[in-house]
């Protein structure tokens, strides 16, 4: 195998099929990566050996190396437009990996995750790993997570934790959802950390959208953000769990958790993360030199760029041409498109029969809710891997296939 995609039906690299499936960038724009990492590996290696020991070989401090906390909290300042601090932080090896850190080492294992009735498939699997878990969905509206129905539940299910922090955990992407494009409103968000306080459960949020934004200057407000640690009635409930997957390559395994002093004094007593030290040492070091040098600033500016063209290029064609009984909402951000076909159709039938007519492929649904039953008229499709080009044509005869598979 040549990466994670090979050898199976989702190969977004087969040129017979056009997968629109896989949240990844592509090739066009990961060969950026070859020149700006050997410029800067160059670099940070000449660092190591004439003024840092070689530290970068060594076990790494448990929260990471302050260089590159440093730096990534002056880019996510800039790019948020409010403080973020690199006291607050603790380098991870991507965001999976921070949410099963977050999981295994604050949750009680015999405790509660809420999660959206349509969440991110691979996270949701990871999820279920740990199987003494309880699992249950909470319903999506257009604001965001149902509030008064969440609450109902949080009402039923608390219990005191014994061994962990936190008896219950929720999970959800508020920032271009992820499969739905969904933007938290500002009233769910507020309400959302209100929850949080009463019922004190922990919010894990994947942030590795957030500034992927499309409309405007700065990336909308973190949910984290309204955590505000001034409030009189503060506990600090809110993990900001995020990723370079998308803006700078997933190969380099590397992210970001940003959180309380509660939890993340917590985090860094764990013993998987005393025994090695940083999760990822070594790359946070190159990664130090990619801020320093401005490769990390171009890159992430121009994939951007090339996402937005690509998100706002084929939403025209959705919108132009989807049938009537089916709609999208255009997100204003991040890397997904939600398609609804007309409510008693199965979007599962309808992948089988474009799979078969036009060789695309994309995921309906089923694939990311707990029972495969949420939401079954919807699709998803992403626009991180394929050229403007392939995405408009793919959208085009999706609406096509669309037309022809209703008359059915």
């Amino acid at each position: 195998m040549k990466h994670l995609f090979d050898e199976s039906d989702w190969n977004v690299y087969k040129c017979d099929v056009l997968n629109l499936s896989v949240g990844t960038p592509g090739s066009d724009l990961l060969e950026q990566c070859c020149e700006n990492f050997k410029i800067a590996s160059v670099h940070r290696m000449n660092l190591e050996k004439n003024k840092n020991n070689a530290y970068l070989f060594q076990y790494g401090p448990t929260p990471g190396i302050e260089e590159a906390r440093n730096a990534i909290a002056t880019f996510c300042t800039d790019k948020y437009q409010s403080e973020v601090k690199s006291d607050d932080m603790i380098i991870t090896s991507g965001a999976t990996q921070g949410l099963h850190f977050v999981l295994t080492t604050l949750v009680d294992l015999n405790g509660v995750v809420f999660i959206d009735e349509v969440t991110y498939m691979i996270a949701l699997d990871a999820i279920k790993q740990i199987d003494t878990l309880q699992i249950i969905p909470i319903p999506l509206t257009d604001e965001g997570v149902d509030l008064s129905r969440f609450e109902c539940i949080l009402e039923e299910k608390k219990f005191k934790p014994k061994n962990k922090e936190f008896w219950g955990i929720y999970y959800s992407i508020p920032v271009y959802h992820n499969p739905t494009g969904l933007l938290f409103s500002e009233a769910v968000c507020e309400g959302l950390v209100k929850l949080a306080r009463k019922y004190d459960f922990l919010i894990c949020c994947d942030d590795v959208y957030n500034i992927l934004n499309y409309c405007g200057n700065a990336p909308p407000k973190r949910l984290y953000a309204y955590d505000k640690n001034t409030d009189p009635d503060f506990r600090g409930n809110v993990i900001s769990n995020c990723s370079f997957s998308k803006i700078l390559g997933p190969g380099l395994r590397l992210g970001w958790i940003e959180t309380s002093p509660r939890i993340r004094t917590i985090l860094l007593k764990s013993g998987v993360i005393r025994s090695g030290g940083c999760f990822n040492n070594y790359t946070s070091g190159i990664l130090t030199s990619l801020f320093e040098l401005g490769l990390a600033q171009t890159q992430i500016s121009c994939w951007k760029e090339i996402y937005n063209e690509r998100m706002v290029a084929t939403c025209a064609i959705f919108q132009k041409h989807l049938p009537v009984g089916c709609s999208i909402k255009s997100p204003g951000g991040g890397y997904f498109i939600w398609i609804s076909l007309p409510i008693n159709t199965d979007a599962s039938d309808f992948l089988q029969f474009c799979k078969r007519e036009e060789k695309i492929i994309f995921i309906p649904a089923s694939a990311f809710s707990l029972d495969g039953k949420a939401k079954k008229n919807c699709f998803r499709i992403s626009i991180g891997f394929h050229s403007t080009e392939r995405l408009i044509d793919g959208a085009s005869r999706i609406c096509s296939a669309i037309t022809r598979f209703l008359k059915l």
